[in-house]
């Protein structure tokens, strides 16, 4: 292919503000190694940089203005009150989080430039070590950099909050309008939202769009939509280039489409974009853009949806091989502003703050998982179910070539379950060449995972490892097919601690037939992890079903009913299902994620854990794990890998 036609891949609010979503920079990777002209922007951090200005904030306190008194919530008012101070501070904040005015931190560290909101007051659950200074236990003497990050992130999020109430009541860093799109049955409330008067934000994305569509003159616009939280906003950014230059071929895709858009019916997506494409890009793209050209018919296009000529939806899909996973080139993020993202610290935990703090070089080491047997997980999607490696050369070829493009050297691996071969033969070959990064991932924690092997991976640069323990339970794990024991994930953390390597547990609560005692029993080993240095993070997600996972598919394998849905035509993936334990898993969670708080700062871990409990009706049994279940595990000689 030539480069006069050129493609252009864009991020759509909101992803991360941290480092640029790398599904453009795969894409537009890709198509570069096959000779296309391909451009990329990121339409994301362009709208926070807009509105987080003098005068995006003049425009956001217009509206306000416009606010009946009695709509004015707390952070409407404490931003009128204090305006001259947000206006006058706005400019060094942003200039701050991007790295660019570090001598700033004394000032924002002694808590009197900026100004204070509703969110500063979740400083005060921390309580003063005498010092003066309730911040001083997280971040002591030598954190000044550190605290005062997250005093502007405070300040972001009190910012946000008054676009919220004043501006656009969708309006969030991540989840933007994300329930106008997530699991939605029918395309009704995106319609409805298209066809309303934009918003101050809807205006600004719009002029961010033209301003693109200027600069690059794209033939096709591609629009990654990872999560729900980017649906609307790639749709108004199509909706632009539709009334602008109907003549641009616009398709949709990403991490969205693929799990939720499988079963796509409505004909309304498609008064705003031309394609609609899932699973992997590459090929689905190649053959669009062949077709654009007039090298093959649209009867041949992969994977795609269609508007036909009668006005219905067809999904046309031409069997060709995917590119293979060693073919699909080096990530590229020429053309994104690294140095203007904002490294944001919103959790003091040192492990929880890798995903908002810091630029990282987002790369993978396989596609799909090696695993694929987990019950929750969506095992029959292409992103799960294709299980693709490539060689320690190839991938130590391209962190080379992305750190001398972005002079950056932290990467972080996006696998579902980074395989313990390929990450010990990259970090063998990361030593061999003296390849000096530093990474960090997800896994399984499983037993090849030795503390040798966490020796080699910190030896490397590893930082830091997440993995699911989801419900640590054995009895539910394995009804869920993880595949580790509780006492093997002990070992397993353990040993990357050990080694140095902070590790991050993603927990999970109301899965079926779990029990008020089987959530006790969990959270008394997730204690005693935390109580023995076997892991320093963790989040607890609620269980979710979808459609696509084994539960969804074999719902009575599990002991569930489904709760039927209504008539799909556009987004299908969560399902209610009716639990017959009949456990009250909503209020579990408030004493889950109040604990996981707590010893994430140290903070309650040889505590009863039925303190969290409290707030229950009823009474709330005594664990049945004994205290020291997890000491004696460690305590005992671990099985041969």
């Amino acid at each position: 292919m030539t480069s006069e036609f050129r493609v252009l891949s864009l991020i759509p609010p909101m992803t991360q503000l941290n480092t640029p979503y790398p599904s453009t920079a795969y894409l537009t990777g890709f198509l570069r190694s096959r000779g296309v002209d391909a451009v990329q922007a990121d339409l994301a951090l362009a709208l926070v940089l807009k509105l987080f200005t003098p005068a995006g904030l003049e425009a956001v306190r217009g509206q306000a203005l416009a606010l009946p008194e009695r709509d004015r919530t707390g952070s409407v008012h404490a931003f009128m009150d204090q305006f001259e101070t947000y206006r006058a501070t706005i400019g060094p904040v942003i200039r701050f989080l991007q790295g660019r005015d570090s001598t700033l931190a004394h000032r924002i560290a002694a808590r009197g430039l900026l100004p204070e909101g509703p969110r500063f007051a979740a400083l005060d659950a921390y309580e003063d070590d005498g010092s003066g200074d309730p911040l001083a236990w997280a971040f002591g003497a030598l954190g000044v950099q550190d605290k005062a990050r997250h005093l502007c992130t405070l300040f972001l999020n009190d910012l946000a909050d008054v676009l919220r109430d004043a501006v656009d009541e969708r309006f969030e860093f991540v989840r933007y309008a994300e329930s106008l799109a997530s699991s939605q049955p029918t395309f009704d409330p995106l319609a409805h939202a298209l066809a309303a008067p934009p918003t101050l934000v809807d205006r600004l994305l719009q002029d961010l769009t033209l301003a693109a569509l200027e600069q690059h003159r794209p033939a096709l616009v591609l629009l990654s939509v990872p999560f729900p939280g980017s649906v609307y906003a790639a749709l108004r950014i199509a909706q632009t280039i539709k009334a602008h230059n109907p003549m641009v071929n616009i398709a949709l895709g990403g991490g969205f489409v693929n799990t939720e858009l499988r079963e796509l019916s409505d004909p309304r997506l498609f008064d705003y974009v031309d394609y609609v494409t899932l699973d992997a890009g590459e090929r689905p793209v190649v053959a669009l853009m062949e077709h654009l050209r007039g090298q093959r018919s649209r009867q041949r296009l992969v994977r795609t949806f269609v508007r036909n000529d009668e006005g219905r939806v067809q999904y046309i899909n031409l069997v060709e091989p995917d590119i293979p996973f060693e073919d699909v080139g080096t990530p590229t993020w020429d053309g994104l502003p690294l140095d203007r993202y904002l490294s944001l610290l919103d959790m003091l935990n040192p492990m929880h703050r890798l995903w908002s703090d810091g630029r990282w070089n987002k790369l993978t080491v396989a596609h799909g998982c090696y695993w694929k047997k987990c019950s929750f997980c969506d095992v029959s999607l292409d992103y799960i179910g294709r299980y693709e490696t490539a060689t320690a050369t190839t991938l130590a070829d391209r962190i080379e070539a992305i750190v001398n493009e972005t002079g950056q050297t932290g990467f972080h691996f996006v696998d579902e379950a980074a395989p313990p071969k390929a990450l010990k033969a990259l970090a063998e070959e990361l030593i061999r060449r003296q390849l000096n990064i530093s990474w960090w991932g997800n896994i399984r924690f499983e037993k090849t995972f030795t503390p040798e092997l966490a020796e080699l991976l910190a030896q490397s640069g590893c930082i830091a490892m997440s993995g699911g323990l989801e419900v640590a339970s054995d009895r539910l794990l394995t009804l869920m097919k993880k595949g580790v024991s509780v006492e093997q994930v002990a070992r397993v953390t353990k040993g990357f601690s050990d080694a140095g390597i902070l590790v991050h547990a993603y927990l999970m609560y109301g899965f079926p037939t779990q029990t008020l005692q089987d959530t006790v029993d969990a959270l008394e080993y997730v204690r005693q992890l935390f109580e023995n240095g076997c892991i320093q993070s963790g989040f607890f997600h609620r269980f979710s079903c979808t459609v696509h996972s084994p539960v969804g598919m074999n719902p009575a394998e599990y002991g569930i009913e489904l709760i039927p849905l209504p008539p799909v035509s556009f987004a299908k993936n969560d399902i209610g299902f009716i639990d017959p334990t009949g456990t009250d898993h909503d209020a579990l969670g408030i004493g889950l994620r109040k604990a996981i708080y707590n010893y994430m700062h140290g903070l309650c871990v040889e505590d009863d854990v039925r303190r969290w409990f409290e707030h229950l009706p009823q009474q709330v049994p005594r664990a049945t794990v004994k205290r020291g279940r997890i000491a004696k595990a460690l305590s005992r000689p671990a099985t041969p890998a």
